[in-house]
């Protein structure tokens, strides 16, 4: 998995263009959009007494999440609003055809290609602050130590009452003014850490990546910003609603998990090799996950440690539930990356899966059965996810490759530190670690892995995209 990049100055039009992704939507799917009802209206609690807030990156629009966490006793209570989709999205209706078509919203460093209109996923739909929303209200009591001990969900109205943003609730947490919503955040997301670390659990948190202009003479460079702790106590309400809807899913027999095998061997000597290689020590007895939450958020060598790391998630997929697949064992079943059974609910205005998986969990703990329009699409949604899953790595990859060209294309024969990562690999050529402006890119004539070296620009070209160095 690639870091998100952000580069508003380039034109990514001729990527979309050449992947075939569509950016418009018909004519009645944006009519419908205009106008969309919440088709679960009776069947609502009025919630909006509950103090729900957001935290999202500046800018966002398409708010799928609200959240409240709080002490409860040694232990916390947390509720977790999610933009209700289902609600007011009719199957079969033009902006549900349209959705499967997409799969999930596409993500470029100038923009994005949304799953839905915007009039639903950054309108109607959207949990804005201080607009009354139809929501699904997830409600989890987490002991001290960590683990779930309840969970209850509910079709619910809500009201955001902040729009907040990660760097603001670090800023707050260090002025002494966390709003209390979520003032007790910090101590979840770290006992929540904690407990999936030992769990096995692995946290690729990479920086992002921004293209800024550079000093005269040179016309654009790539500047790290790391996630701050905040991103994650907040991936952390997440994982564990994600992971409390795969157990829910599992024991009824029916629902979409998200799996993943356990990494291969070869992935985790690759992260060891790596770390050896940019000299930072690998503590005794710690697992890749472990190791990976050591790192230091604003050191470059991150980047490149993370984006070997990603390696240890290849081979996730998505499991349509059914007696068979249910009594599958459990490492069949389990996510590896989170340390247990988990499934995608959060995030339904970006993720076509996660509108029918949060349905299963509805009727399931609701003693009801699987409405029919879910348990006809189940079956089909993991091709769906598995194609836009690769749409949007490519669509990461060559959005990195691109920019990466246009940083480097007015600096062809220019010379950099660099730390060999990788050898080459067949046709694979080697790759490098360069730390100013940061980037992991090809290079030849490289020397052993681990060995420093200087790397010269010999391509940078935005046409292919492609960017090569060789070592001197």
């Amino acid at each position: 998995m690639q870091p998100r990049m952000s580069a508003p100055a380039i034109d990514f039009a001729r990527l979309r263009s050449e992947m075939g992704i569509e950016a418009e939507f018909s004519a009645e799917a944006e009519r419908q959009a205009e106008k969309v009802v919440d088709r679960f209206a009776s069947d609502r609690a009025d919630r909006t007494d509950l103090e729900l807030v957001t935290i999202d990156p500046p800018g966002s629009k398409d708010l799928d999440q609200a959240l409240r966490v709080v002490a409860d006793g040694d232990g916390f209570l947390v509720h977790y609003a999610i933009a209700d989709v289902a609600a007011l999205v009719e199957p079969g209706s033009p902006i549900d055809v349209e959705s499967h078509k997409r799969g999930q919203t596409m993500y470029f460093p100038d923009g994005n290609v949304p799953l839905h209109p915007r009039a639903l996923s950054e309108g109607l739909g959207s949990l804005l602050a201080d607009e009354t929303r139809p929501a699904v209200l997830w409600t989890m009591h987490v002991s001290a130590e960590g683990e779930c001990t309840a969970v209850d969900l509910e079709r619910a109205t809500v009201r955001s009452r902040a729009r907040l943003d990660y760097a603001g609730v670090m800023a707050d947490l260090e002025a002494g003014r966390l709003h209390p919503s979520v003032a007790a955040l910090p101590d979840f997301g770290r006992t929540r850490l904690s407990w999936s670390l030992t769990r096995g659990s692995v946290q690729l948190d990479l920086p992002d990546q921004e293209i800024v202009p550079h000093t005269p003479g040179r016309a654009w460079t790539l500047r790290l910003a790391p996630r701050t702790p905040a991103d994650q106590w907040n991936s952390q309400v997440s994982l564990l609603t994600g992971m409390s809807a795969g157990t829910i899913q599992r024991d009824a027999g029916v629902g979409l998990l998200r799996t993943l095998p356990p990494a291969p061997e070869e992935a985790v000597d690759d992260l060891r090799r790596a770390a050896k290689h940019l000299q930072i020590a690998w503590p005794d007895g710690a697992s890749p996950g472990e190791f990976l939450a050591t790192l230091e958020p604003d050191a470059p060598t991150t980047l490149a440690l993370m984006s070997v790391g990603a390696r240890l998630m290849r081979g996730a997929g998505y499991l349509s539930l059914d007696a068979d697949s249910a009594s599958l064992p459990l490492d069949k079943l389990e996510h590896a990356g989170v340390g247990g059974l988990y499934a995608h609910v959060t995030a339904p205005l970006r993720r076509l899966s996660d509108r029918y998986a949060t349905e299963v969990a509805l009727a399931v703990t609701a003693g009801r059965p699987v409405p029919d329009w879910v348990t006809e699409v189940l079956p089909t949604l993991p091709k769906i996810m598995r194609s836009s899953d690769a749409a949007a790595s490519t669509a990461e990859r060559d959005s990195v490759s691109l920019t990466e060209a246009v940083v480097l294309s007015d600096q062809i024969g220019e010379r950099f530190d660099a730390v060999v990562l990788k050898g080459p690999n067949g046709k694979r050529a080697a790759e490098v670690f360069i730390a100013e402006p940061a980037i992991v890119a090809s290079c030849e004539n490289a020397p052993e892995p681990g060995s420093p070296c200087t790397a010269e620009v010999v391509t940078a070209d935005p046409t292919v995209p492609e960017v090569m160095f060789r070592a001197m």
